[in-house]
């Protein structure tokens, strides 16, 4: 493998940013309304985006300083002026309306006329939020942090949430919001957004319901497989427990492993081979147990 290595004191300003929003994708986007001290609305979408505390409930977002030309935003001085926000939560049915609110218009111009969303009055902070928005939250500024002087620093705001403001249609059954429901946007590097619906969206189990015996426990003929790939030995190495040899040979009455192995039972390498590629597509089914079963078979044919 080749690799670039690059410095970033070693090139312009805006082409390093470029890359860092290449690398580091997709991004959730803060889509902030904010009144300056005069009261007047400001709406403008942010990459660079998370939450990072649920008690108390903290969001961060981060308004740059222009590359260009090292000037602020007029989101991070009302911010600063007035220590209130509303951050909507945009996604796919208003993405382009969003982006349009990006536009760099003159200070006092109203970006929810420009983009033609609705403002809806908020319970406790001034600025309205995004009535087209699926999720909004009513924020209290605790901190603004500048990360540099110079073009393309970084301002940590720091949001405590007072409300959630929650589209009732993008709730599933239990309550909860559903991915699929949200049909959510993220930016990418570029001019690139990511759909966050469809065959995009995955379940993957997360670690800390147990405790995985590891990819260094994988028998060696699986660890050093040429057909299997990292996520599926992640997926193995998360399991506890290997299926016993009884087990393992119970499991050649199952009717497809039957008929590899009477199809290629003159041929062990190929059989091995074929008992693998089974096990790795029982994998990307999340048939994990079945999966260890029919690639502990084929180890024995080695």
């Amino acid at each position: 493998m080749s690799f670039k290595t690059i410095d970033p004191q070693d090139v312009k300003t805006a082409e390093f940013h470029a890359l860092l929003l290449g690398a580091i994708a997709p991004r959730p986007i803060a889509f902030a309304s904010t009144n300056d001290v005069d009261g007047n609305v400001n709406l403008s979408p942010f990459s660079f985006f998370n939450v990072f505390s649920a008690k108390p409930p903290i969001l961060v977002f981060s308004p740059a300083r222009r590359v260009r030309d090292n000037t602020s935003k007029h989101t991070l001085e009302n911010v600063i002026a007035t220590k209130e926000v509303v951050i909507n939560i945009a996604n796919y049915d208003i993405v382009e309306q969003m982006s349009l609110a990006s536009t760099e218009y003159d200070q006092g111009i109203n970006e929810f006329v420009k983009a033609g969303l609705t403002p809806e009055a908020s319970v406790l902070v001034g600025p309205p939020r995004v009535l087209e928005a699926p999720v909004a939250f009513e924020c209290k500024v605790n901190e603004v942090i500048s990360l540099g002087p110079e073009g393309g620093a970084g301002n940590l705001v720091i949001c405590e949430v007072l409300l959630m403001h929650i589209n009732e249609s993008i709730l599933d059954e239990n309550g909860k919001i559903s991915p699929f429901k949200l049909d959510g946007v993220a930016r990418m590097g570029g001019d690139y957004y990511l759909r966050a619906n469809g065959d995009c969206i995955f379940e993957l189990a997360k670690p800390v319901r147990n405790k995985g015996i590891g990819v260094d426990q994988l028998p060696a003929f699986i660890r050093n497989s040429n057909i299997l790939s990292g996520n599926n030995l992640g997926r193995l190495g998360n399991t506890e427990t290997i299926p016993t040899e009884e087990e393992v040979q119970a499991f050649k009455a199952d009717p497809i492993v039957a008929y590899i192995i009477n199809k290629y039972k003159d041929d062990p390498a190929r059989l091995s081979q074929e008992l693998e590629l089974l096990g790795k597509k029982l994998l990307e089914d999340n048939k994990v147990e079945e999966a260890w079963k029919v690639l502990l078979l084929g180890g024995r044919m080695i």
